[in-house]
């Protein structure tokens, strides 16, 4: 696919001449994969792909970093590497240097350097002691993280944690009613999966679930596997991209066989967020038919809430504290986005009610047979953590702020000076990405050749392509 010149390994070669080698090799990859982008394993992983690749062959063509750095932007992923992290807003070692996160979350392993910054290592070391601390705490509540747990959902003292947690915003559940997960992801699957037996045992009638898009779509890919029926209803930028109650009340009155409604609270890939007025005219709508006896469920993902300002997630939650929202709802968080902590897949469900925990629990006890116990008590060791230093939250959302606002600018550079981008939106201050609007000639591949800069396009999400999200996590914007 792409043919290799020795010549270009000589250290001889001027950086100009790596540059124009780059984008040869750059323009000869989006070549070969354009034709795949619908008909290979979905635009996302084929935009990462393509990243992947061109930097691995630059690697072998010797093509210097600073000459990488400008032309292969990666934006396609959404996590945060704490590691690469290299602002500093203030003086160093300031509340606003945002080098020192990955020190202060447990990260970062002592001595590290990071960007002229060498890590103490304190909540490393921290977070393996109270690890220690944590299993005592277990056995001492006769739970044994090491030995076999018969009904897979995780240790009790946890979930009583966390059950607090979802007090915070005024969700009353008991410990019954919240499982763990290996991550938001896996708390989805595992909801889809006994949703469809449950739902199947009351009737044999389809099982329909409604997907507004744009969305974050491997939900979509589970449900499809499970057998459900999907309704993918595109939402319109003039709504700014959310479902609207006249457009419930259509839906529903046309798919009678929609059971579930998965609904991201706060919106991956469109970084908007709906409101608490938003979400009681959802309610309504949905009450009515509850009144009427038609079973409908709201499986809530909360994955950036807490990426937000407080007082606007509180105010959301605070929609599903009625008794009949709060007994139609199943939540699924996670420390993954609000606290960086992509790679530990710490999650959590919770079911607002309890014959629908009780209902569908095998399909943790049947998929996994037990939570793993280290990992347990990992996230025992992070949630006080993150109760002991409660300004961590502040800091990362003050860390996306600052660098979705430099994205944009850079965006709107690029928007005034080549005219790539009909419209960059502005944000509802949460999450880690930027949605924006392309001209109608450009699309995600035509915007990497000509800019360096890889988004996902919007067939990733199940909506146009005239649409692209960007990631703020993976590299700094410069």
């Amino acid at each position: 696919m792409i043919t290799h010149d020795s010549s270009v390994n000589s250290p001889t070669t001027s950086l100009q001449e790596q540059q124009t080698l780059l984008r040869q090799l750059r323009s000869e990859l989006l070549r070969h994969y354009r034709p795949l982008l619908l008909s290979g394993p979905g635009p996302i992983r084929v935009m990462a792909r393509i990243v992947a690749e061109l930097e691995q062959e630059c690697r072998k063509r010797n093509i210097a970093p600073e000459v990488q750095r400008t032309e292969i932007v990666n934006r396609t992923i959404g996590d945060v590497n704490l590691r690469l992290v290299t602002e500093c807003e203030g003086e160093p070692g300031g509340p606003s240097d945002y080098r020192l996160l990955a020190d202060e979350l447990g990260i970062a392993l002592p001595g590290e350097q990071l960007h002229d910054y060498t890590a103490t290592g304190e909540a490393y070391l921290w977070l393996r002691n109270q690890m220690m601390e944590c299993e005592r705490l277990l056995l001492s509540n006769h739970f044994d993280p090491r030995i076999y747990d018969i009904y897979g959902v995780g240790n009790p003292v946890l979930r009583s944690w966390l059950v607090q947690e979802m007090q915070k915003w005024s969700i009353q559940v008991s410990v019954n009613q919240l499982y763990l997960s290996l991550g938001a992801m896996d708390g989805i699957d595992k909801v889809l999966r006994g949703m469809a037996f449950h739902l199947r045992q009351q009737s044999d009638e389809s099982i329909g679930i409604l997907f507004p898009q744009p969305g974050f779509n491997v939900p979509e890919w589970q449900a499809r596997s499970y057998g459900y029926h999907l309704h993918g209803y595109p939402t319109s930028p003039e709504q700014r991209f959310k479902l609207t109650p006249h457009q419930l009340e259509q839906i529903l009155q046309s798919w009678p066989d929609i059971r579930l409604i998965y609904l991201t609270v706060t919106n991956n890939p469109t970084t908007f967020a709906y409101t608490a007025d938003e979400l009681n005219a959802l309610h309504a709508v949905l009450r009515r038919y509850w009144e009427q006896g038609r079973t409908l469920y709201i499986l809530a993902d909360l994955a950036y809430i807490g990426t937000g300002k407080p007082e606007e997630d509180l105010a959301r939650m605070a929609t599903f504290t009625a008794p009949d929202v709060l007994q139609h709802t199943i939540f699924v968080s996670s420390f993954s986005k609000n606290f960086t902590l992509t790679g530990e897949r710490f999650g959590w469900v919770t079911f607002g009610d309890p014959a629908i925990a009780t209902a569908i629990v095998a399909s943790w006890t049947n998929s996994m047979a037990s939570l793993p116990g280290e990992w347990q008590i990992r996230y025992m060791a992070y949630y006080r953590l993150l109760q002991e230093r409660p300004w961590l939250n502040e800091k990362l959302r003050a860390f996306y702020r600052y660098r979705r606002k430099r994205l944009i600018a850079q965006l709107e550079r690029i928007k005034a000076e080549q005219g790539l981008f009909a419209e960059v939106y502005i944000d509802d201050d949460a999450t880690v990405y930027n949605w924006s609007r392309l001209q109608s000639e450009e699309d995600a591949f035509s915007l990497f050749e000509k800019t360096g800069i890889a988004g996902v396009p919007g067939s990733g999400f199940s909506y146009t392509d005239e649409y692209i999200r960007f990631s703020i996590g993976v590299i700094p914007i410069e």
